[in-house]
């Protein structure tokens, strides 16, 4: 039996390959497979659990250690450095605990866009509704009270395992938000690089715009995260029905950050466009009372074009400029658009 310890990794024996969630591999389905997505399936998931009671840790890593890397924290300071060190497949987190307890790592957990998607299961002794309908709306996945069953956590972990690894490929192979339905960052930056090169070939212009949502951690740590989610995808679903052409472009950046393309447009044209999302989301009418600058959900936009994408800088200088611009709507007051060209360089 390997001794739980809170300043060592503890890894089990080599357990059972998992399966792929849509058969097995065959000739024709290896084509549309990722190598990386193929090795990451093959991996021993990781566990990390979160608990400042020594025995409760040996408990559980002693039921998971079998078929999982078992990593271990005894507080939650530790718990987030191991999670940004070792990146596990999911958490089995405490709450009560010395200093930051559980909620509070969750909430900073799923802050952090490289560790926001890690599921999350309280394992705990409170066991009032209240309590659980928080750790919910914490974003967690999942909520198991002490003194617990071994079967029904083992069943669980391996549930929520298994929609990982399902959630993981379909990454690899779809390039959608899981989220938002929309496009992702990966999707994005294929496509900015895409339209720069139409745009010098064609002599044409093209704009980005880069929006945010005001004070959207203010809205996730009064509403929860569940609000949070359908404020975002709400959000998105209103930026569709602006976008009416159909090469525009609508991707999630990160966060509460959307993107927008526009081939062949101007930063006239980009100007207007970033207006009638402004009215778009006042419509929406989606109350935030924790906002500073109204009580409803608003956006910061930043917009940057170039009249002939040959003539001046690159793409990464595109999105820079665009960001900057959005820095100067959070600057200046917020729920606002600033807007610049991208000047050509100088000979």
């Amino acid at each position: 039996m390997i001794k739980a310890s809170a300043d060592k990794d503890i890894e089990a024996y080599p357990g059972p390959v998992p399966s792929f969630p849509f058969g097995p591999v065959t000739a024709m389905t290896l084509p549309f497979i990722s190598i990386r997505g193929f090795m990451g399936a093959r991996k021993k998931q990781r566990i990390l659990i979160v608990d400042d009671a020594a025995e409760n840790i040996a408990t559980l890593a002693a039921l998971l250690k079998n078929e999982h890397m078992i990593i271990v924290a005894k507080d939650g300071a530790k718990a987030l450095e191991k999670t940004l060190k070792n990146r596990p497949d999911i958490i089995l987190l405490d709450i009560m605990m010395p200093g930051m307890d559980g909620y509070e790592v969750c909430r900073e957990l799923k802050e952090r866009e490289e560790t926001k998607n890690i599921p999350v299961i309280f394992i705990t002794s409170l066991s009032e509704p209240i309590d659980e309908a928080k750790a919910f709306n914490l974003g967690a996945v999942d909520y198991i009270t002490k003194p617990f069953h071994p079967i029904v956590v083992k069943a669980r972990v391996k549930n929520h395992l298994s929609l990982k690894m399902k959630n993981d490929m379909l990454e690899e192979l779809i390039p959608l938000d899981g989220l938002t339905n929309i496009f992702n960052r990966r999707k994005f930056d294929e496509t900015l690089e895409r339209e720069w090169k139409r745009a010098s070939r064609n002599n044409s212009p093209l704009s980005l715009i880069l929006l945010d949502i005001d004070y959207f951690k203010l809205y996730n740590d009064n509403y929860g995260h569940a609000r949070g989610d359908e404020c975002l995808k709400k959000t998105a679903e209103g930026l569709k029905e602006v976008l009416s052409r159909p090469g525009d472009f609508l991707g999630r950046y990160g966060g509460e950050e959307f993107v927008i393309i526009l081939p062949d447009t101007d930063l006239a044209g980009a100007e207007q466009t970033a207006s009638r999302i402004q009215k778009m989301m006042a419509d929406l009418n989606i109350s935030h009372d924790f906002s500073m600058v109204s009580s409803r959900v608003t956006l910061s936009l930043g917009i940057s074009a170039v009249p002939a994408a040959g003539g001046a800088g690159t793409p990464v200088d595109l999105i820079r400029s665009a960001d900057q611009m959005l820095y100067k709507s959070k600057q200046n007051g917020r729920n606002r658009a600033h807007s610049c060209l991208l000047a050509a360089p100088r000979t």
